[in-house]
């Protein structure tokens, strides 16, 4: 009888570090402003003061903790009112992001950076080595807007202090067995030191993770407890990591906090197509399109105006959702200045309908979706689609539903027979009827007269006694001609509590 033992298979993991986040986290839906010092400004005015920068910014001597007046004495410098909501949504991106690689995350936010551990033990055979995985991911991060350092190692805490390391930004890769030595010229603020700790190690004269892990175990715990022997086991790349993953939510929305108040819609649509170009990349990522889009505005005053778009079919044609967004908002525009801007979008599937080689072909989706959102714009939302009939015996009973693209093969739908159909008057005609024994015999319609010469009916129709809309209807079909031999047929209806008559329709 034999045995078989499964080996569990080496740990791998890859730490994606974000630098500067606040300031980052403006500057993704910001083009324009990257290529420019720039600050962040955290607090009340005039008390704010700097809580992140970037690398230009830092270059002319800016640093932490300068206030307003101080900012305000270098030229060019663009400063930004820092916004968490803006960071939780670029956090909630950067997860997503991550997500892609491996469903084990381990987040850790700082307050001045993101920071996320993937363990990428057997993925190989689906992203390739952990080197080549480390760059797709970077490379997919930078698509994003955001500039990040990932790092590779067989233990969870080396993979963070790299990641950490004041180096370029770049992919950093520790081959298994040399933590120690890739870890030694690091300095100590990659560790979370405590202030009495960080004094400690600078008047002992330690600066870097090779200097501390040199330093006797049993001394070192005996001067600084047992937090010192789990310092040494970090400096060493050595020390054990209970590995607690969690599950990020996959929500496609994109929210940006105005730098002032917008009122034109065209200022609104440049903001708008940034935000729709995230989206689309983050959906093209998981192979998914975009079945629709709500846009909410944070107006002046704390109110919120919110409209959704939903196209005929999903689609990730950047364009054609601006131009829907752009003719929904102007038909139904904001009551004041816009001071924040969010997207969500529900994702959808890239299944299309496969038709018969041989079938017509359908009209554009995109040329249809326009269309509508053009007609809506004049005639009102509710006036769109198409007719669906209502659980009522009255005449007029319906109501409208928005088109849809239907899967049944147009082939199907030319095999279905064909009926009589109704052209409905809108609005009704009056006429003029002549009776005889209670049935119509003649009526006058558009100055002609039209002796009948067959009748159908009368039909008694009644309802919503309930309410104010009371109604009572004799509905008649008639075939009528004219003295010259012109055919008609019409569905006549007499107003019961009226006693009015009216032509509502003509048969084919």
């Amino acid at each position: 009888m034999g045995w078989c033992t499964m080996t569990k298979p080496p740990e791998v993991y890859a730490c994606l570090f974000v630098k500067e986040f606040p300031a980052q986290a403006l500057l993704r839906l910001r083009p324009e402003l990257r290529d420019k010092p720039c600050v962040v400004m955290e607090g009340e005015p005039p008390l704010q003061a700097v809580c992140s920068l970037t690398r230009k910014a830092r270059d002319l001597g800016m640093a932490y903790g300068m206030t307003r007046v101080e900012v305000d004495t270098f030229s060019g410098i663009a400063a930004l009112q820092r916004s968490l909501k803006e960071e939780t949504a670029a956090q909630e991106v950067l997860l997503e992001c991550a997500d892609c690689f491996s469903p084990r995350i381990e987040n850790s936010r700082y307050d001045r950076s993101f920071l996320c551990v993937l363990d990428i033990a057997g993925t190989t055979a689906l992203f390739g080595p952990p080197e080549t995985l480390a760059k797709t991911l970077l490379t997919r991060v930078n698509a994003l807007g955001i500039s990040a350092c990932v790092a590779v190692s067989g233990n969870f805490h080396a993979a963070v202090s790299v990641a950490k390391a004041p180096l370029p930004l770049s992919v950093r890769v520790i081959p298994t067995g040399e933590e120690s030595t890739a870890l030694a010229a690091l300095p100590l603020t990659v560790l979370d030191l405590s202030e009495k700790q960080a004094e400690t190690f600078s008047l002992w004269g330690i600066r870097t993770l090779g200097m501390l892990a040199a330093l006797p175990e049993k001394e070192l715990i005996s001067r600084l407890g047992q937090s010192g022997k789990s310092l040494r086991q970090l400096a060493r790349g050595e020390a054990p990591h209970l590995f607690q993953p969690l599950e990020p939510a996959f929500t496609l929305r994109e929210r940006m906090e105005l730098d002032s108040p917008v009122e034109v819609l065209d200022a609104l649509m440049f903001v708008a197509n940034l935000m729709l170009e995230q989206l689309i990349l983050r959906a093209t990522a998981r192979v998914l399109l975009l079945a629709s889009v709500s846009i909410t505005l944070t107006l002046e005053g704390g109110a919120a105006h919110t409209r959704t778009v939903r196209p005929a079919l999903p689609t990730n044609v950047r364009q054609l959702w601006l131009k829907l967004l752009y003719l929904d908002l102007e038909s139904h525009p904001p009551q004041a200045a816009i001071l924040a801007v969010e997207l969500d979008a529900e994702p959808g599937s890239m299944s299309q309908v496969q038709f018969g080689l041989f079938s017509p072909q359908l009209p554009e989706p995109s040329r249809l979706d326009v269309t509508l959102a053009r007609i809506r714009a004049i005639v009102g939302d509710k006036n769109v689609g198409r007719a669906v009939l209502t659980d009522t015996h009255q005449f007029d009973g319906f109501r409208m539903e928005p088109f849809s693209i239907s899967s049944t093969e147009p082939s199907e739908l030319s095999s279905t027979p064909l009926r009589p159909a109704m052209r409905r008057l809108r609005p009704v005609e009056a006429v003029f009827v002549t009776l005889q024994s209670e049935r119509p015999i003649a009526f006058l319609f558009r100055e002609r007269r039209y002796s009948v010469e067959r009748a159908y009916g009368p039909w008694l129709t009644g309802g919503e006694w309930w309410t104010a809309t009371l109604w009572g209807s004799e509905q008649w079909d008639l075939a009528a001609r004219t003295h010259d031999g012109v055919t008609l047929c019409v569905c006549l209806i007499r107003d019961l509590l009226k006693n009015q008559w009216q032509m509502v329709g003509l048969y084919d």
